[in-house]
């Protein structure tokens, strides 16, 4: 009989949504910008974006991969009440391709190719398993495709436009370390936003609605995450609205004193701010900044040895009694991280998962099993019902995770103003449009 420990979830890295991969990574695409249309569904335009067309077939499309994606269910009800938040996203992004294609910037198929495989190796899936999942949620791959080529050739454009921008100096790196060092003694605030843009004053109302659905959504259970990488325009939905650890001073002074007045876990109601809306969220607060936030790093590798059918403790077959017995022969014998990295895969499953955070480990099992182990000393055989795990520690550090580098400088200072640029440019470019809605 095989005794089964619950560990192996935690450190194979399981497929984040297909929404928030898309605002990093791709996934091929035939040339052209409509996605076939689901079952059922009609090719009646929506709107028209300075003569290209956005159909119910591409809007219906999207609003089902954001409700699978962010746990809302994909009833006919709720795929109805997205239907005005994802129109107005995909004109946006209508207007990003078009300013693309007329500055000729190329997001070639290979790029996306290369960023498909990408996904696929992080998440330990073999090699068209997220076209298959998409496939089996009923959502065409070309929605998730489309929206990732914008992403990437939005992303191109404004490293363009940026120009000398981009160039950070070494003065202003050190005082913006300076400004950090200053603050270290002040509260600071971890917390997710969404931006969403007000380009015209007359269209207010409808964007003041727009903000309030997304803000009941959100409070209906609906993933903040999710929702960001969807919705918001900040150039922060690419890492799901999150803004990190900022004081006060750092933020909007229409959401600082609402931010000081927040619970863990609330969903502020919509903020008026220069350009739009914001919505944020409030998941932790701390005192005295991250001058003592020191966590310990963990380089590990994996060894994953699969089962040819799920495992059944009480009736194991021959091929996963010789999958164990090899794994126990090898946690005897393995010295070494190279040793490790040196036996024959048996799944697609990475052996090197990257830096892990021990202390936000869980279940507590596996992070006491990865506290206890000796560098270059493999651990014990974890067994699940897929197959069986070999854990090994290559190094253990303590690093102060939010200390702020001269390279974390450069970062934040550019991130600034990258999304400055993007504000600017989108409402450029909705200003200067020729946008029809047939609703």
């Amino acid at each position: 009989m095989f005794r089964l420990l619950p560990l192996l979830a935690v450190l194979a890295l399981p497929l984040a949504a297909p929404h928030a991969l898309a605002q990093r990574n791709a996934a091929p695409a035939a040339s052209g910008s409509a996605p076939a249309a689901p079952s059922g569904a009609t090719n009646r335009i929506l709107a028209v974006v300075n003569g290209d067309v956005v159909t119910q077939a591409e809007v219906l499309s999207r609003s089902r991969l954001f409700a699978l994606n962010s746990g809302v269910g994909t009833s006919p009800e709720v795929l109805t009440r997205l239907r005005p938040q994802v129109l107005r996203l995909i004109v946006d992004e209508r207007l990003r391709i078009q300013e693309v294609q007329r500055r000729r910037i190329a997001v070639t198929d290979n790029d996306i190719a290369e960023a498909l495989s990408e996904i696929e190796r992080r998440n330990n899936l073999p090699s068209g398993a997220l076209r298959a999942q998409l496939r089996g949620a009923g959502i065409q791959p070309r929605v998730l495709y489309d929206q990732i080529r914008a992403q990437i050739g939005w992303g191109r454009l404004l490293r363009q436009a940026l120009g000398p921008l981009g160039e950070i100096s070494e003065q202003e790196v050190a005082d913006a370390i300076a400004n950090r060092r200053a603050r270290q003694a002040q509260t600071e605030f971890l917390v997710g936003e969404i931006f969403i843009p007000v380009d015209d004053p007359t269209t207010e109302p409808e964007v003041r609605r727009f903000v309030d659905e997304v803000i009941g959504q959100l409070r209906r259970g609906s993933a903040f995450q999710a929702v960001a990488t969807q919705f918001s325009q900040s150039q922060t939905a690419v890492q799901g609205g999150d803004l990190g650890w900022v004081t006060t001073q750092q933020l909007d002074p229409e959401v600082a004193p609402i931010v000081e007045r927040m619970p863990a876990g609330a969903i502020s109601n919509a903020i008026r701010v220069a350009g739009g809306y914001q919505i944020v969220t409030l998941r932790g607060k701390r005192e005295g900044g991250a001058a003592n936030q020191m966590s310990t790093m963990l380089s590990i590798r994996q060894l994953f040895l699969a089962f040819d059918r799920p495992l059944d403790p009480q009736a194991p077959t021959d091929q996963q009694r010789a999958l164990v017995e090899r794994a126990q022969r090898l946690s005897q014998t393995l010295r070494g991280c190279e040793q490790m990295d040196a036996q024959p895969r048996t799944s697609d499953r990475a052996t090197d998962p990257g830096p892990v955070r021990l202390e936000g480990l869980n279940p507590p099992a596996l992070r006491s099993m990865l506290a206890s182990l000796t560098p270059g000393r493999p651990s014990q055989p974890v067994i699940a019902p897929d197959g069986v795990l070999l854990l090994m520690v290559c190094s253990r550090e303590q690093r102060n995770l939010d200390e702020f580098t001269p390279d974390a400088a450069r970062q934040q200072i550019l991130r600034d103003r990258v999304e400055l640029l993007s504000r600017q440019l989108q409402r450029d470019l909705r200003r200067r449009a020729v946008i029809e809605t047939r609703a």
